[in-house]
């Protein structure tokens, strides 16, 4: 008998609740198994909308933005 047909001879003997949660294991071993798409980078997500930020504008954003920080009004 293979592997596959006695895992699933015992999984026919088990209840629906606890043939539920072998099915979500196996399906979360699955998921770790199968290897991970890479992400795209930041750039590539708004690379078609023509925007282009130096590293000047960014520090004058990063400056406005936390500026204020902390605040001493509590």
């Amino acid at each position: 008998m293979s592997l596959e047909k006695a895992i699933l001879e015992v999984v026919r003997q088990l209840p629906a609740d606890q043939q539920q949660v072998i099915l979500d294991h196996a399906t979360e071993l699955r998921d770790h198994a199968a290897p991970q798409q890479r992400r795209k980078s930041i750039k590539g997500l708004w690379a078609d909308l023509g925007v282009s930020l130096s590293a000047e504008e960014i520090e004058a954003n990063q400056r406005e933005m936390w500026g204020g920080f902390p605040r001493q009004d509590f």
